[in-house]
This record gives C-alpha cells, structure tokens and sequence, in this order.
C-alpha cells in the first residue's frame, strides 16, 4: 500500500516538478522490493490513463489505480535519491515513448481537433495586486516587486511584519487571481493562502495586535495555512464569504465559492473551525466538508477524500467520480476557455484519473475521448464543443 505523500510526490516526478526533499524521500522508499513494484504499477497505470495505452484495459488500470490511491501505510526509509530516479526514469522512459506515440497517433486522427492551430495554454503564476489608494500592480513569472512593507518573486506575495509599519488605520488590499492564472500570498501574521484561478481576496496590510484577524474571500477559491493564535497574542482567525462567517484557531483548510454557483464548500484538512450561518454554528473535525446552500440556506456536513479537494494547490486534478459538467467548470477557469456541451446529458458522465494541472488541454481531451466519456471535441479560438 502507498501513501497520499509517496502518490503525490510519484506524481510529481512524473510531471516534471518533483523537489529534491520528495527525490530523497522516494530513493529512501524504492528500496524495497515491494515497493518497486507499486512503483511500476502505478506508474504504469497513470500513463495507462492519460494516454490510454492499454485499451482493452482502460478500465482496470483507472479503478487499480483509484484503488492504491485511496491506501495508506507507514512505510520503511532506507535509501539515496539517486537508486529512485534511475529506477522511476527507465520506466517512465519505455512509458513515454508508448504513451507519446499513442498521443500523437490519436491527435493526428482526431477530425474535429484544431488545437494545432489553437493557442490554449494551462494557467500560470499571475495576479493583480489592488493597494488601499486604488493604484494596481501586476504580479507574475518574472516579474520580480520590491518594497518597505511586501513584495513578490513572481509567484508568492509576502508581507513583511514589522513593528515600523504600524499604524492606526487599517490600509485593506486585494488580491485578484485572473481565469488561468494562481498565486500564494503570506499574510503579515505568517498565515499562507493559496488563491486559485478566478478568485479574490480582501485582506489588511498588517493585522492589528490581539485583535481578530479578519479576512474576506470576495470570490473564488482557497486554501488556507493558518499561522496559530499562540503567534499571534491569542488573536484568532476569521474569514468572511457571502455574509458567512468561518473561525479558526490555527489550521488548515479550503474554501470554495465561486460567483456562479449557489453553493459554499468548507473542507477542513486539520484543526478545528466554525462555520457560522444565519442564527446557527457547525463545528467541522479534520476530514469533513461543509456544504452551505446559499438559495435555501441549509447546511450539509460529510465525511469526504480531502486529496481530491485540495490537489489543485499541488499542481494536480484529483476526480473520483466527478460529472463532467463539474470537471468542465474547473477546467475552464484554469485554461480560460469556454466548454459547450451539444448534449446536455453528457455533463452527468462520471469520470476518475489524475491529471497535471502543466499538460496541455488537448491530451484532457483526448483521453475523455478514447474513455468513451464523449464522443468527440472541437476547438474554435478559446471554445470547446463537447459532443
């Protein structure tokens, strides 16, 4: 059995992203005869799906794979970095080949496809960075910001805390994460928010000490890192979406309300909150999610996967059973196209894999193709038919 950690980390390697600490920690699992044949396995079962190599068993390889990504085990260390990656290389190498020529077979048979000629590209690290006199500062790749109280090396937006910045007003900033793009902020009390594609958040410059520290989604979606009240003189943390509000005491958790939906998805990763609505209070434990209704204003509260709601911070699309109505709208905002669906019943098809938020929309497409979840595509500028 594997880990959430190990399947994530193999993943990474895989695309291309993986850090010197996960190479370690990989060398270090390899090691052992058992594990290197989970290795191959699941390796062998990612590039089954994504680019659809063993047809005839397409749908063993995603349920296998679904399967050992629901495992978990402790496991035994004991190895250098380098036995992993020259390991993991020879079978990604052999699968690549396969996989690349499967893909390139498919895209040059595909009728309908004009992503040669298209320019659809996955999203990248951008925002816009809105200061309390209104005046706007573009942040993204290689665009390094320099000043006294933040600035950004083209990914992340730190604040700096410092007691020469204090002030008695409270100067509030926002933080717009465009369709296509995401981008990480550490707010001046350590906090970290991962922002995804089209969202906002409202924030102070600087939190006043041993007061509530206050927060507003505007819109869109989030995961937060909470820097713990012990830092902070006891303050805790509270974020505010749509008149709701959520309070914590140091934790980890996502938030998820969009303008277009009519509902707010709190998933609590650990620690403890409080989702606040209307005259009533729900307490969340590691591992639930809060569903609030925003047209009938019920709550719901279940017991759910939470790799598959916060994987998108990580660079990766986690769906276990997902309409592809629901896939679609995700998809959108990260590749900024429009989807449009010539038969509606085909947004109720389920769908399971695991996908690199880096590939390019067109492989998506092609293995939703090849699964038999649709029948065919076409792009035409920054629109998708879906048949």
């Amino acid at each position: 059995m594997m880990t959430k950690t190990i399947e994530k980390a193999i993943i990474r390697y895989i695309t291309g992203t993986a850090s010197a600490d996960e190479l370690t920690m990989l060398s270090k699992w390899v090691e052992k005869p058992s594990n290197q044949k989970q290795l191959q396995t699941f390796i062998e079962d990612y590039y089954a799906i994504q680019y659809n190599i063993y047809e005839p068993n397409t749908d063993r390889a995603v349920h296998r794979l679904l399967s050992s990504i629901k495992k978990r085990k402790t496991l035994d260390y004991k190895k250098k970095r380098h036995y992993f990656i020259k390991y993991a290389a020879a079978i990604v190498t052999i699968l690549s080949l396969i996989g690349g020529y499967t893909f390139k077979e498919n895209l040059f048979t595909n009728e309908l496809s004009q992503s040669a000629k298209e320019e659809i590209k996955a999203g990248t690290d951008k925002a816009i960075l809105t200061l309390g006199d209104g005046s706007k500062i573009q942040l993204g790749e290689q665009e390094v910001y320099t000043s006294e109280k933040f600035g950004s090396n083209g990914s992340t937006l730190e604040y700096f805390d410092h007691d020469k910045h204090s002030s008695n007003t409270t100067n509030y900033h926002y933080l717009t994460v465009p369709r296509g793009g995401k981008f990480m902020i550490k707010l001046s009390d350590g906090t970290k928010v991962w922002l995804n594609s089209d969202s906002r958040l409202k924030y102070p410059e600087k939190f006043k000490k041993g007061e509530s520290r206050k927060v507003e989604l505007v819109y869109g979606e989030a995961y937060f890192d909470v820097s713990s009240s012990s830092k902070n003189n006891g303050a805790d943390f509270r974020v505010y979406n749509k008149g709701k509000e959520i309070q914590v005491l140091g934790t980890q958790f996502n938030i998820k309300a969009y303008n277009e939906e009519q509902q707010i998805f709190t998933t609590l990763v650990e620690g403890k909150i409080s989702f606040k609505y209307e005259d009533h209070e729900k307490i969340l434990s590691p591992g639930q999610q809060a569903i609030y209704n925003l047209k009938n204003k019920v709550i719901l509260t279940k017991t759910i996967d939470i790799y598959n709601e916060i994987s998108w911070k990580d660079g990766i699309f986690s769906f276990d059973n997902k309409p592809l109505g629901d896939i679609m709208k995700v998809l959108s905002r990260w590749y900024d196209v429009k989807f449009i669906f010539s038969n509606e019943q085909t947004k109720n098809e389920q769908f399971i894999g695991i996908l690199s938020k880096d590939q390019e929309i067109e492989s998506i497409l092609l293995q939703l193709k090849n699964s038999g979840i649709i029948k065919n595509y076409k792009i035409k500028n920054s629109e998708i038919e879906i048949e």
